[in-house]
């Protein structure tokens, strides 16, 4: 665990992060990517880490890859990259960077790694976790081998690379479908979220059985809250993620992966919409999308909060934030990710 106030003594001793109208006008441009959603004052002082990180990446030769549901300031003030799991997946294999600066959480990183033996990769925040990972273990996936023998094992990017290194290939939400209908046989063995699995079921011509496991964030989210906002708000267009569950999904206008989701509201622009997702999703997209009023309520995943441009420049500043993988772990686990990222690229052809 870090000792931040450690952390905030050695960075007020080595970088200048006092609030300045100096540097707000220098990430002027910046903050009008974000200026919907983050105060004049909030600026202010985000403004000095966003000055300090973005000279250091250049020092470090770093890129930043950043999660959709990173806050605003990481997502517009620092990021190199931004998208869902498929699409940072993607992008660490494309990267030309000594190092690699993860802001999501740690099986992100170990993707990263994975995809990236040689560099450094780094997250700034070791504990960020996730409730998905946590949930399947190599073991777990022994289990469904013996109970379903021969069915091929589609493990969601969300796990471990030990879990990814016991599995046959992996998927994300926006591809899920696809991989699934692309594997051999009848049946399709899915871990670790059984909500993903459920919604890919009702659309797939495959047996598809599932390890249950679920997400903390979206698994809050209820049919009969959707029906209450609905009826408040008739005209709001409810969009939700595949990690809800099937009755949630029901109740939605569009259900899609981030990337997904993004694709949509750029396409329909409705004029009021309620992204069934994690908080930030919606701050970080408000800008780019000045028609839609995006509603309330949202749940926060407090994994991914636990990203800063603190921690960032701390870790980029340290470089202690290291993450490693096994290279034997690593090998097979590389296998499971290449195949899902060349298995989607053929099928978007």
């Amino acid at each position: 665990m870090l000792d931040l106030a450690s952390v905030r003594a050695v960075l007020a001793n080595t970088y200048d992060l006092t609030p300045s109208w100096d540097k707000v006008e220098a990430t002027k441009d910046l903050y009008a990517l974000a200026d919907r959603v983050i105060s004049p004052p909030d600026w202010a002082l985000h403004a000095p880490y966003i000055l300090a990180i973005n000279a250091l990446k250049r020092e470090r030769n770093a890129v930043i890859l950043a999660h959709n549901y990173m806050t605003p300031e990481i997502y517009h003030g620092v990021a190199d990259a931004v998208g869902d799991s498929l699409q940072l997946a993607i992008k660490a294999t494309q990267v030309d960077a000594d190092v690699i600066v993860q802001c999501g959480v740690h099986f992100m990183a170990e993707t990263s790694k994975i995809l990236n033996p040689s560099r450094t990769v780094l997250i700034p925040d070791v504990e960020a976790g996730c409730s998905l990972a946590s949930s399947i273990t190599a073991a777990g996936i022994a289990e469904m081998r013996a109970k379903y023998p021969g069915a091929p094992v589609v493990s969601y990017v969300n796990t471990t690379a030990e879990v990814k290194a016991a599995s046959d290939i992996c998927c994300t939400s926006a591809n899920a479908l696809q991989i699934v209908e692309a594997m051999e046989g009848d049946t399709v063995i899915m871990t670790p979220d059984q909500y993903l699995a459920q919604n890919v079921a009702a659309q797939s011509s495959k047996r598809v059985v599932w390890w249950e496991g679920s997400c903390i964030v979206h698994e809050l989210y209820t049919a009969a809250d959707l029906r209450a906002y609905r009826a408040d708000q008739p005209e709001v267009k409810i969009i939700a993620h595949p990690e809800c569950t099937p009755e949630v999904v029901a109740e939605a206008d569009f259900t899609g992966s981030t990337s997904g989701i993004l694709d949509w509201l750029h396409q329909h622009k409705p004029k009021q919409a309620m992204l069934v997702t994690e908080c930030s999703m919606a701050a970080n997209i408000a800008d780019e999308l000045p028609e839609v009023d995006f509603a309330k309520p949202c749940n926060m995943c407090p994994y991914m909060k636990k990203i800063t441009l603190e921690k960032i420049l701390w870790s980029l500043h340290s470089m202690t934030t290291e993450v490693t993988v096994e290279a034997a772990v690593a090998d097979k686990a590389r296998l499971a990710v290449q195949r899902m990222i060349d298995l989607s690229r053929r099928l978007a052809a």
